[in-house]
């Protein structure tokens, strides 16, 4: 039985003052384009085609999101003349109030977030005070004139802007994007020359800070530095950028900069203490939307089962079906898949069937994800806005900001990782301010299944809190290290950093990586310091080189070379295939030569966990929960070839040394005989807590930021340092991230979600959607569901009142954390990968 919900009051997002989507006055429909859905598109008319026959009992919740008014506000009297003149020759003659907030707000000098929904006209916000400083300072008679620096985590992202500041066409105005795309002939004119530099941070890490001398005019002069969907910095990704914002504030500084910082998300659930945790300073929330936004219908969906009966379809053939078919009604459509493979599987899929049911149409759908072209994925931009195509399969490069106007409606193929990330990509439709439909399909996965038996958790809920620390010191070290090769460090420079940079600035003159002298510390080494800091992974980094040219394909952290590009893995890169014929940890590079063999590789694992200490402990009467400092000892063993129908065609020993990971865990320890007594007998405990320790990690993003890949863990029927069976969870990134600590200050909710998921599942005994792993270094060997289920069963019998309450007020951040919202990895989470392991009696998830 479907149910509705028609949200009437102050429930889901727009409670919080984070809204699901909005129109943008800051792009409207171009005159003349083609509209690609009929008139009047109604979203229950769309679904009730989509349930007709045994599809029905698919669509298990509609949920309705009401309209928003607009609020609009008058035009600023500082705004340039040309640049009104500009917005006024595109139609926007006023302005949401957010906008115009904002923008006073950054004109004034104060540092500014502003934390709208999807589409609201954030870029307007900015731009304004932006441009216009551009355009006073290009009329002064000497001197460079006004700059500003815009950073993305995406090319795509600043190539989308670059393209709008290009149409609004304001005189005076130089802007262009650099990134590792540009050619090298013009990377001295954009230093020299360019007003507005568009770039990501990766760039900035690489080349401005370190070849700050050549950015030296520029930096001089810099107003202002823009950092859009800054959601997305979370977990160790976040955290780099964080020490990345410092280094820049402190070269700046040198050259007599203070620029004022602009920040932009569409869904953040507390804005200003994530963007004062990102930049070092306070910084002025906007949050309260001023644009319309139409209704939106949110429908949940589980696919229907396989042929056989065994197991249910995947996310990917059921938003293909469902793509087809809106398609075929003529409703321009996105679907949203999790992985590049997905959305190519997903376009082919959709293309087959609209092939045998209505040709013409098959040329209207493609794929859109990283690895094609910048010139590709602008084409299909604007064949999407022309609507020649009405299906696009896409990854989330979409999802961050990429301005697509006029969609009815948004197919989201398995968890996106959040709920923020959930509202945005469902934003996507609706952006020509009318009604949109979106569809979340289930993935064969405990959350997703969770989910769609649960719609109160994704529309009873605000947006997670992401967490980020900015004092890690395997973050920070690092930043210290490449801060004193770009200008020495000073005894005053310590207190931009924080409180642990003074003994991190010790340890790294203890290792001889910095040379203390009288007027400071130095880079005492001969390569550059920025090699040595992968901002979206942790620690080192390794080049994937291709034998044949000597090409650098791209870069892997080195924790992650390990398990994905070892001598034999297959490596697929920009949708092209590699084989990796050998691994050279000591140089830092893999060796790749092109083709495809026909299969794939998968590593395998041994693991190991020593507890260093734990800060916080819980005593849920025989059952003891701990968060604190824990060594992971990994080593990759061997790896499996596997071919595309999922056969095992081979095993292949690996001799690769032992990883120790210094991070952080949650864990917690059981006796056996309180176990036996629960049903799980000494024999079952290895499957029993194998099997609750892969369906506690398929959980845990319901109550932290975070994917299951940024997480790892390890269970065992006796661990020496407990001398009681236990299972452990833990950051997959040096230093921890936060995920952990969440998911400690959440204990019982967590585990009674993972309890609910599992015991609800239909399987007999385990499958993908319950305790199965897609990333178990053991083959998912041993599992035993029902065990998992009387073990979970058990401990949260044991909680008491209050006991497993967060250590800060709930919904606040954990000590020593910042809460905001956004992916992710996704997108925008590190590199770095936490797999699943197993040794002897230890089993890992």
């Amino acid at each position: 039985m479907v149910k509705y919900a028609h949200e009437e009051q102050s429930v889901g997002p727009s409670a919080l003052g984070i809204t699901v989507a909005a129109m943008s006055n800051s792009s409207p429909t171009p005159p003349g384009a083609a509209s690609p859905r009929r008139p009047g598109f109604d979203p229950a008319a769309t679904l009730d085609a989509l349930t007709a026959g045994s599809r029905g009992e698919r669509l298990l919740h509609v949920h309705e999101v009401p309209a928003r008014a607009a609020s609009v506000a008058d035009w600023p009297t500082w705004v340039a003349p040309s640049v009104y003149a500009a917005c006024a020759g595109s139609g926007v003659t006023s302005l949401w109030s957010h906008q115009r907030t904002a923008a006073d707000l950054a004109h004034d000098g104060r540092h500014v977030v502003m934390a709208t929904g999807t589409a609201s006209g954030k870029s307007l916000g900015y731009l304004l005070p932006v441009l216009t400083a551009l355009v006073e300072g290009s009329q002064a008679p000497t001197g460079r004139g006004a700059t500003a620096l815009y950073l993305s985590p995406t090319k795509a992202l600043a190539a989308d802007q670059l393209a709008r500041v290009q149409a609004m066409a304001v005189p005076g105005v130089r802007a262009a994007t650099y990134d590792g795309d540009t050619p090298t002939e013009e990377r001295r004119w954009i230093r020299d020359h360019a007003q507005l530099v568009l770039t990501n941070p990766d760039l900035v890490h690489h080349s401005l800070l370190p070849l700050h001398d050549r950015w030296a005019p520029f930096l001089r002069r810099l107003r202002y530095v823009v950092i859009d969907e800054c959601h997305t910095y979370r977990g160790v990704f976040g955290s780099h950028l964080a020490a990345l914002l410092r280094r820049l504030r402190r070269v700046c500084a040198r050259y007599g900069a203070h620029p004022t910082f602009v920040l932009a998300s569409a869904t953040v659930r507390d804005p200003a203490l994530h963007a004062e945790r990102l930049v070092g300073m306070p910084v002025v929330p906007v949050t309260e939307d001023g644009s319309p936004r139409e209704a939106m219908t949110f429908a949940l969906w589980e696919p229907g089962p396989l042929g056989d009966g065994e197991g249910r379809r995947s996310a990917t053939s059921e938003a293909a079906d469902l793509m087809a078919e809106l398609v075929s009604r003529r409703v321009q459509t996105v679907a949203f898949a999790r992985s590049r493979a997905g959305v190519e599987a997903l376009a082919t899929s959709a293309r087959r069937t609209l092939a045998e049911v209505e040709p013409a149409l098959e040329a209207a759908v493609a794929a859109y994800r990283g690895g094609y072209l910048p010139e590709e994925r602008r084409a299909l931009e604007r064949s999407l806005r022309a609507g020649s195509i009405v299906g696009l399969a896409a990854t989330n490069a979409l999802e961050l900001g990429v301005d697509v106007s006029g969609l009815d409606a948004v197919l989201l193929a398995g968890w996106p990782g959040t709920r923020a990330s959930l509202w945005q990509q469902a934003g996507r439709a609706g952006r020509a301010g009318t009604r949109s439909l979106a569809v979340f399909v289930a993935a064969d996965d405990p959350l997703d299944t969770y989910v769609v038996h649960h719609p109160e958790v994704v529309f009873g809920q605000p947006v997670e809190a992401t967490v980020l620390d900015p004092d890690n010191p395997h973050v920070l070290g690092p930043h210290l290290a490449a801060a004193a090769a770009e200008l020495p460090l000073k005894e005053d420079d310590l207190a931009l950093f924080g409180t642990r940079a003074r003994p991190l600035v010790d340890a790294l003159v203890a290792r001889g990586i910095l040379r203390r002298r009288p007027t400071g510390w130095f880079w005492a080494r001969s390569d550059r310091a920025s090699d040595h800091v992968s901002l979206r992974g942790a620690g080192e980094v390794v080049g994937i080189v291709e034998q044949r040219t000597g090409r650098v394909l791209g870069t892997i952290d080195e924790a992650s070379a390990h398990t994905q590009v070892h001598t034999g893995a297959v490596h697929v890169h920009q949708g092209d295939t590699y084989v990796v014929t050998e691994l050279d940890l000591e140089h830092g590079t893999a060796t790749a030569v092109r083709g495809d063999p026909g299969w794939s590789t998968f590593a395998q694992s041994v693991s190991a966990f020593d507890i260093v200490g734990a800060d916080r402990t819980m005593d849920w009467g025989p059952v003891q929960v701990s968060f604190g400092t824990v060594h992971v000892h990994t080593q990759v063993t061997s790896f499996l070839r596997r071919l595309p129908s999922g056969e095992v065609i081979g095993t292949h020993p690996l001799d690769l040394p032992q990883r120790t990971l210094n991070t952080r865990a949650v864990w917690w320890t059981m006796p056996p005989q309180w176990l036996a007594a629960a049903g799980v007998a000494e024999v079952d405990i290895p499957g029993s807590a194998h099997a609750a320790e892969h369906a506690g990690i398929g959980m845990l993003p319901l109550v932290a930021t975070c994917d299951r890949w940024d997480i790892g863990g390890v269970s065992t029927a006796l661990h020496p340092d407990t001398g009681l069976p236990t299972i452990m969870v833990y950051d997959g990134h040096p230093g921890g991230a936060g995920f952990a600590e969440r998911a400690f200050g959440s204990f019982e909710e967590w585990l009674r979600s993972t309890l609910e998921t599992v015991g609800s599942c239909r399987c007999e005994s385990g499958c993908p959607a319950c305790v199965q792993s897609p990333k178990c270094g053991n083959g998912n060997e041993p599992l035993d569901k029902a065990g998992a289920i009387r073990l979970l069963r058990a401990v949260l019998e044991c909680a008491p009142d209050g006991a497993a309450r967060p250590p800060a007020q709930a919904g606040s951040p954990p000590t020593g954390q910042a809460a905001s919202a956004p992916d992710a990895q996704a997108t925008s989470a590190p590199d770095a990968q936490a797999v699943e392991r197993t040794a002897a009696t230890r089993t890992g998830g």
